[in-house]
């Protein structure tokens, strides 16, 4: 099935964003999709694919040089820097770009995959606010074993769903296991699985559990 042959394109190089699905203009819900390092905007198509949605926007920002951040999601901070800063910029800017034509964060589901993941979870935690989700597909939250996870704000019943296999080369099950912890901690309604062997992809199950997400966004 190829969805995306139904869908309006658009690509917005000043900001580096592929604009997919319905015009910022008409559509009453949207999708911030976040590759992987090494991956790019249009690498996340496959996903509008799968996740169709008659009424919702598509904006799948571009990383320099295909990476979000230089090293490990797992290293100090200041590593990541200033790379990390001027990534969750272009997720502010994403939202901003949404508020602005009329839907705003709740209305909104941020869906990233490996290093994508990590910087959704990052984001969110770091501007708590209710969104219309958050999907975090082989990832977690950023930053060294043992950091202090001391974010201000509540996530205020933002669904949140975690999904990674539970042998992933990149993403520690603890990690996994501690994002949870935290974002439910900050008012989040997450949702977490870990499937044996899966190895670092995507599968249906957590498709579903991304559509399941999209049934429940308020319309307007």
């Amino acid at each position: 099935m190829n969805v995306q042959t139904k869908l309006s394109r658009e690509t917005d190089t000043q900001e580096t964003v592929l604009v997919v699905g319905q015009p910022l203009e008409r559509a009453r819900v949207a999708m911030v999709l976040l590759h992987g390092r090494g991956g790019s905007a249009e690498s996340m198509l496959p996903l509008v694919d799968e996740l169709a949605h008659p009424h919702m926007a598509y904006l799948a920002p571009q990383a320099e040089g295909n990476s979000w951040y230089p090293y490990s999601f797992l290293a100090p901070i200041d590593r990541n820097e200033p790379e990390l800063s001027a990534a969750m910029a272009s997720v502010s800017a994403a939202l901003d770009r949404l508020q602005e034509s009329g839907i705003p964060p709740e209305r909104t589901i941020l869906l990233g995959f490996s290093q994508g993941a990590c910087l959704a979870l990052e984001y969110v935690a770091r501007h708590a606010r209710r969104y219309g989700g958050v999907a975090g597909l082989s990832g977690g939250l950023i930053g060294p074993e043992g950091m202090l996870r001391d974010y201000d704000g509540s996530l205020a019943g933002t669904p949140v769903f975690l999904g990674c296999s539970d042998v992933d080369p990149h993403i520690p099950t603890d990690r996994v296991l501690e994002s949870a912890d935290v974002l439910r901690h900050m008012g989040a309604r997450v949702k977490m699985h870990l499937y044996s062997g899966m190895g670092h992809t995507v599968n249906s199950d957590e498709l579903d559990a991304v559509r399941r997400m999209l049934r429940g966004l308020p319309a307007q």
